[in-house]
């Protein structure tokens, strides 16, 4: 499924962040946060959860289940 990684993609450049500062906002170095973005690594559960509360975005929307960007809540 490459849905989520390019709603990760879209929604990093869409808010001008490098993959390096979402690397640490995961406790991940940038090579980490790229190897989710582009397949070499699965987005695991809790990385889910903390990219859901920065982006206050559904984990429905960054994987793919909807197209209806509903805020976190």
């Amino acid at each position: 499924m490459s849905c989520y990684r390019e709603r990760l993609r879209s929604l990093r450049e869409d808010s001008d962040l490098s993959q390096a500062e979402l690397g640490r906002l995961l406790n991940k170095s940038q090579q980490g946060y790229n190897h989710i973005e582009v397949g070499r690594a699965e987005l695991k559960i809790d990385d889910l959860a903390t990219l859901c509360k920065y982006y206050n975005l559904s984990a429905d929307y960054i994987i793919g289940l909807t197209d209806q960007k509903r805020p976190y809540k």
